[in-house]
């Protein structure tokens, strides 16, 4: 079996999302191919964002907000990080929702919290998938 395809999806495409799309690379790169889109991307990645991933020893720099259409039209596990938009449908084998706050304007103390909630949530899902926990 080859690596499954990880995506993962909310508004801008600025911070959760290329957070996690950091942290799955970096930690599941041996399983995942990793991508991140947004429903309406913003025009960069959020700098608080790039700065807390810093923290982690992770560089999401060169890592640029997408449209869904940049990503592959099916995935095998879909992840929204709590956008309260409904996500177009997208094929996918496993989907989940992260409920998680949007950072965006916060101060970088929130840009920490929500990174280390998306850090713990994409090892989680990395074991899941590790231990065949998840039906894939």
């Amino acid at each position: 079996m080859g690596k499954l395809k990880v995506g993962f999806i909310c508004v801008g495409n600025s911070c959760r999302s290329q957070m996690a799309e950091g942290f799955a690379r970096e930690y599941g790169s041996e399983i995942f191919d990793v991508y991140s889109a947004g429903t309406d991307p913003a025009p960069e990645v959020k700098p608080n964002a790039v700065k807390a991933m810093a923290e982690k020893d992770i560089d999401i720099s060169e890592q640029d907000p997408k449209l869904l259409k940049e990503i592959p039209g099916e995935l095998d596990i879909l992840i929204t990080m709590g956008c309260n938009v409904e996500c177009p449908y997208i094929p996918c084998k496993f989907r989940e929702d992260w409920g998680l706050d949007d950072p965006a304007g916060h101060s970088i103390e929130f840009f920490r919290e929500t990174r280390d909630l998306i850090e713990e949530k994409v090892k989680d899902l990395i074991d899941k998938v590790k231990t065949g926990e998840l039906d894939l």
